[in-house]
Protein backbone atom coordinates (compact mmCIF):
# COMPACT_ATOMS: atom_id res chain seq x y z
CA UNK A 1 0.00 0.00 0.00
CA UNK A 2 1.41 3.33 -1.08
CA UNK A 3 -0.30 6.63 -0.44
CA UNK A 4 0.97 8.79 -3.28
CA UNK A 5 -1.48 11.61 -2.59
CA UNK A 6 -0.33 15.19 -2.30
CA UNK A 7 -2.62 17.62 -0.54
CA UNK A 8 -3.96 20.26 -2.91
CA UNK A 9 -2.83 18.37 -6.00
CA UNK A 10 -4.63 18.47 -9.33
CA UNK A 11 -5.05 15.74 -11.91
CA UNK A 12 -2.22 17.37 -13.90
CA UNK A 13 0.09 17.11 -10.88
CA UNK A 14 -0.89 13.49 -10.32
CA UNK A 15 -0.20 12.69 -13.96
CA UNK A 16 3.23 14.37 -13.76
CA UNK A 17 4.16 12.26 -10.71
CA UNK A 18 2.78 8.99 -12.08
CA UNK A 19 5.93 7.79 -13.82
CA UNK A 20 7.78 7.78 -10.51
CA UNK A 21 4.98 5.76 -8.89
CA UNK A 22 4.86 3.26 -11.73
CA UNK A 23 8.44 2.14 -11.12
CA UNK A 24 6.69 -0.51 -9.02
CA UNK A 25 3.43 -1.02 -10.93
CA UNK A 26 0.40 -1.39 -8.65
CA UNK A 27 -2.01 -4.30 -8.69
CA UNK A 28 -4.78 -1.97 -7.50
CA UNK A 29 -4.86 1.79 -7.99
CA UNK A 30 -7.42 4.15 -6.49
CA UNK A 31 -7.32 7.50 -8.28
CA UNK A 32 -8.77 10.25 -6.11
CA UNK A 33 -7.83 13.29 -8.17
CA UNK A 34 -9.93 16.04 -9.66
CA UNK A 35 -11.49 17.77 -6.67
CA UNK A 36 -8.86 20.51 -6.73
CA UNK A 37 -9.29 20.79 -10.50
CA UNK A 38 -12.94 21.64 -9.93
CA UNK A 39 -12.21 24.08 -7.11
CA UNK A 40 -9.75 25.89 -9.39
CA UNK A 41 -12.14 25.99 -12.34
CA UNK A 42 -9.95 23.79 -14.54
CA UNK A 43 -11.84 22.68 -17.62
CA UNK A 44 -13.54 19.32 -17.02
CA UNK A 45 -12.24 18.12 -20.41
CA UNK A 46 -8.65 18.54 -19.16
CA UNK A 47 -9.44 16.66 -15.95
CA UNK A 48 -10.93 13.84 -18.02
CA UNK A 49 -7.89 13.72 -20.34
CA UNK A 50 -5.53 13.58 -17.37
CA UNK A 51 -7.50 10.78 -15.69
CA UNK A 52 -7.62 8.75 -18.91
CA UNK A 53 -3.84 9.16 -19.28
CA UNK A 54 -3.32 7.99 -15.68
CA UNK A 55 -5.40 4.89 -16.40
CA UNK A 56 -3.66 4.23 -19.73
CA UNK A 57 -0.15 4.59 -18.27
CA UNK A 58 -1.02 2.36 -15.32
CA UNK A 59 -2.44 -0.32 -17.64
CA UNK A 60 0.71 -0.09 -19.77
CA UNK A 61 2.83 -0.69 -16.66
CA UNK A 62 0.60 -3.53 -15.40
CA UNK A 63 -2.12 -4.72 -17.77
CA UNK A 64 -3.68 -6.77 -14.96
CA UNK A 65 -4.04 -3.74 -12.64
CA UNK A 66 -7.47 -2.96 -11.27
CA UNK A 67 -8.14 0.76 -11.30
CA UNK A 68 -10.84 2.59 -9.39
CA UNK A 69 -11.77 6.21 -10.09
CA UNK A 70 -13.12 8.23 -7.17
CA UNK A 71 -15.88 10.52 -8.41
CA UNK A 72 -16.20 14.10 -7.26
CA UNK A 73 -18.83 16.79 -7.49
CA UNK A 74 -18.65 20.54 -7.20
CA UNK A 75 -20.89 23.06 -5.53
CA UNK A 76 -22.80 25.36 -7.90
CA UNK A 77 -20.59 28.43 -7.40
CA UNK A 78 -18.97 28.04 -10.86
CA UNK A 79 -22.33 27.67 -12.56
CA UNK A 80 -24.67 24.81 -13.35
CA UNK A 81 -22.99 23.96 -16.67
CA UNK A 82 -19.55 23.58 -15.05
CA UNK A 83 -21.08 21.58 -12.21
CA UNK A 84 -22.79 19.17 -14.63
CA UNK A 85 -19.76 18.80 -16.92
CA UNK A 86 -17.46 18.22 -13.96
CA UNK A 87 -19.69 15.59 -12.34
CA UNK A 88 -19.94 13.73 -15.65
CA UNK A 89 -16.15 13.35 -15.98
CA UNK A 90 -15.71 10.52 -13.49
CA UNK A 91 -18.39 8.09 -14.68
CA UNK A 92 -17.32 8.80 -18.27
CA UNK A 93 -13.69 7.95 -17.48
CA UNK A 94 -14.75 4.77 -15.67
CA UNK A 95 -16.92 3.67 -18.58
CA UNK A 96 -14.49 4.60 -21.35
CA UNK A 97 -11.43 3.19 -19.60
CA UNK A 98 -13.12 0.17 -18.05
CA UNK A 99 -12.32 1.04 -14.45
CA UNK A 100 -14.22 0.76 -11.21
CA UNK A 101 -16.00 3.82 -9.87
CA UNK A 102 -16.69 5.27 -6.46
CA UNK A 103 -19.67 7.40 -7.59
CA UNK A 104 -19.02 10.31 -5.19
CA UNK A 105 -16.10 10.10 -2.79
CA UNK A 106 -17.68 12.60 -0.41
CA UNK A 107 -21.19 11.08 -0.44
CA UNK A 108 -22.81 11.81 2.92
CA UNK A 109 -20.05 14.28 3.82
CA UNK A 110 -19.83 17.02 1.16
CA UNK A 111 -21.79 20.11 2.12
CA UNK A 112 -22.56 18.86 5.65
CA UNK A 113 -21.02 21.44 7.98
CA UNK A 114 -20.61 19.20 11.04
CA UNK A 115 -18.64 16.65 8.97
CA UNK A 116 -16.22 19.21 7.51
CA UNK A 117 -13.50 21.38 8.93
CA UNK A 118 -13.98 25.13 9.13
CA UNK A 119 -12.85 25.51 5.49
CA UNK A 120 -16.03 23.66 4.46
CA UNK A 121 -14.03 21.40 2.14
CA UNK A 122 -11.93 18.95 4.15
CA UNK A 123 -13.71 16.30 6.22
CA UNK A 124 -13.39 16.04 9.98
CA UNK A 125 -12.44 12.71 11.58
CA UNK A 126 -16.14 11.74 11.54
CA UNK A 127 -16.37 12.75 7.87
CA UNK A 128 -13.24 10.74 7.08
CA UNK A 129 -14.89 7.62 8.52
CA UNK A 130 -17.82 8.05 6.12
CA UNK A 131 -15.44 8.73 3.24
CA UNK A 132 -13.54 5.53 4.13
CA UNK A 133 -16.82 3.59 4.04
CA UNK A 134 -17.54 5.04 0.58
CA UNK A 135 -14.17 3.81 -0.65
CA UNK A 136 -14.38 0.46 1.12
CA UNK A 137 -17.73 -0.37 -0.48
CA UNK A 138 -16.01 -0.45 -3.88
CA UNK A 139 -12.48 -1.41 -2.83
CA UNK A 140 -13.24 -4.39 -0.55
CA UNK A 141 -14.54 -6.69 -3.32
CA UNK A 142 -11.57 -5.77 -5.51
CA UNK A 143 -9.08 -6.62 -2.77
CA UNK A 144 -10.94 -9.84 -1.96
CA UNK A 145 -10.73 -10.83 -5.61
CA UNK A 146 -6.97 -10.18 -5.64
CA UNK A 147 -6.50 -12.26 -2.50
CA UNK A 148 -8.42 -15.17 -4.02
CA UNK A 149 -6.29 -15.14 -7.16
Amino acid sequence: MVNAGVSGDTSSGGLRRLGWQLRIPPDVLVVALGGNDGLRGILPALTKTNLIQIVDQTKAANPAATIIIAGMQMPPNLGAQFQEEFSAVFPAVAEEAGTGLIPFLLEGVGGIAKLNQSDGIHPTAAGQRILADNVWEVLAPVLQSHIEH
